[in-house]
């Protein structure tokens, strides 16, 4: 039997109004979150934690702007604005959420010289998270993904699992965008259509195609 778990994808202070990354409209999220938080008895969740000084930070590149590209060695790189800074207040998970039903949360971003979008790896696959591990000891073969940003690491999370094999549900209503490009998000979403996910515009809908074990 197919088991499903729910992957709260970096809902985190710093992508939240008054964050240090803040994503348009992020915190519209969070009821739907903590609805499915309550329905789905396996949840995990990922959680950006980079060091103080990360290479993807715009401060750590004198002259440079969030917002601007470099190449990171070797790897295209976004800078962004300092965040998820472990020790600080913009890296915990959203206070507002049920987090006690939280099975494990997976660290990512550690890497001083490496970003990760992905909670399965960093961006050059140089090292792996423990993600994957975690969801095959749990026996999870499903997974409804939901969190911040859709055009980056929501994203990268849902093509990584697909990959892996999973099956994938993405609910909309449970995502939002950054935004750099007019259309990102919509290009985010279409693109993890492409590769199998299945994206979900209403809670009933997704609900009705989860075994009853799982359904409230």
């Amino acid at each position: 039997m197919t088991r499903t778990a729910l992957l709260l994808v970096d809902l985190q202070n710093d992508f939240l109004p008054g964050g240090a990354l803040a994503v348009p409209d992020g915190d519209a999220i969070l009821p739907v979150a903590a609805r499915w938080m309550a329905q789905l008895p396996l949840v995990f969740a990922t959680q950006d934690h980079h060091p103080s000084g990360h290479a993807s930070f715009a401060s750590s590149h004198p002259g440079r702007a969030p917002g601007e590209s470099i190449l990171l060695d070797g790897l295209p790189q976004v800078l962004w604005p300092d965040h998820c800074v472990q020790g600080t207040r913009g890296a915990d998970l959203a206070a507002g959420l049920p987090l006690g039903r939280i099975r494990q949360v997976v660290p990512k971003g550690e890497d001083p010289r490496v970003d990760s979008y992905s909670g399965f790896w960093d961006n050059g696959r140089r090292r792996e998270t423990t993600l994957r591990q975690s969801l095959a000891g749990a026996g999870v073969s499903r997974i409804v993904v939901m969190g911040l940003a859709t055009d980056y690491c929501v994203r990268a999370t849902v093509l990584d699992a697909r990959e892996l094999g999973l099956e994938v549900d993405v609910l909309v209503a449970g995502v939002r965008a950054v935004g750099l490009q007019p259309g990102d998000g919509a290009r985010a979403l279409a693109e993890m259509a492409a590769a199998g996910a299945r994206l979900w515009e209403d809670d009933a809908a997704l609900r009705a195609s989860l075994p009853a074990a799982v359904s409230p």
